[in-house]
């Protein structure tokens, strides 16, 4: 089953070269600045600049914007050597390599701000 999340972004060309290059995924579909689709495994991630599309409109009650503290976790086999590669390549990181029961975690952020966590389960 594929899980579908959308993110909202400031410019979709620029958000889907950095899951791309930095994170894996696999571009499906951009239309222009304002849409990109991609996946990795089970996950699609639809990224819509505000304004771009029905998935880009607000509420009513206010516009739809980056960031936030929502975010997607991908799995890795070694967080320290994932934090340090994405660090030499100069991506945002929010955290140091955090540690708690069920693994360690760290928190990036695409050039939007969204947040990414990518987590290694604990070995028992």
């Amino acid at each position: 089953m594929t899980v579908s999340v959308r993110y909202i972004v400031d410019d979709a060309r620029v958000a889907a070269a950095f899951y791309r290059d930095h994170l894996g995924f696999r571009v499906r579909m951009e239309a222009g600045a304002g849409f990109a689709m991609l996946d990795r495994d089970d996950l699609r991630l639809l990224l819509n600049a505000p304004g771009a599309g029905g998935a880009g409109q607000g509420d009513g009650r206010r516009p739809p914007e980056p960031g936030g503290w929502n975010r997607i976790q991908l799995e890795v086999d070694d967080v320290a050597a994932a934090r340090a590669r994405l660090a030499e390549a100069g991506v945002e990181l929010r955290s140091p390599v955090l540690h708690g029961n069920a693994g360690s975690q760290v928190l990036v952020a695409d050039p939007s701000g969204n947040l990414v966590e990518l987590f290694e389960r604990a070995t028992t």
